[in-house]
């Protein structure tokens, strides 16, 4: 069994009552609440609060619940949430498809290119598990990660960071193509 919960739903209109207005566009807030009410879901399924607020911080990820970790992703029409309890994951990060073709190359390293050389979904969801790492490690610690600083190997389901550190790393396959990225407590 994991030890996080993933919730997705379809963006729908009325989304966006579940996230302060905040001066952004319509879209954005309704997406925004899109990843909130799926985070609700997920917090609900591991008992935690169903009402949580879920507001941003200054650098921009969601504040969870007393206990709990967790990360949002959104496109323009689906919005996924993972949550787990603290006991369990210590740091937690998710990143969703679709993604640009092209871009996915400017940040894979030589390791990464061999492995999904005769897949180019491989390369899509290599570029998603880093952002998947990115979100489960800031937040945790405020490390400024770039790409050449994560190498994922999706055949082991692990992403190793320069610093030594590793996590797991799963990828859904979609649609739409989900990277989940988390790291144990009391592991580095």
């Amino acid at each position: 069994m994991t030890p996080y919960r993933l919730v997705a739903r379809r963006i729908a209109a009325g989304d966006e009552t579940a996230f302060p207005d905040l001066g952004e566009p319509l879209e954005r807030r309704r997406a925004s609440g899109a990843a909130r009410i799926a985070a609700r879901e997920a917090l609900a399924e591991l008992g935690g609060p169903a009402d949580a607020a879920l507001p941003r911080s200054p650098r921009r990820f969601a504040i969870w619940p007393e206990g709990f970790v967790g990360s949002l992703a959104h496109d323009e029409e689906i919005a996924v949430a993972v949550v787990a309890r603290t006991r369990d994951v210590a740091a937690l990060g998710v990143d969703a498809e679709p993604l640009p073709e092209d871009v996915a190359e400017i940040v894979l390293l030589p390791s990464e290119r061999r492995a999904c050389a005769a897949d180019p979904v491989l390369s899509r969801a290599i570029f998603a598990a880093k952002e998947a790492v990115y979100k489960a490690i800031n937040p945790l610690d405020g490390s400024p990660l770039e790409y050449e600083d994560i190498e994922i190997d999706l055949g082991a389901g692990l992403a190793r960071l320069r610093d030594g550190r590793t996590l797991g790393c799963v990828i859904e396959r979609g649609p739409p193509l989900i990277a989940i990225a988390f790291q144990l407590p009391g592991r580095a």
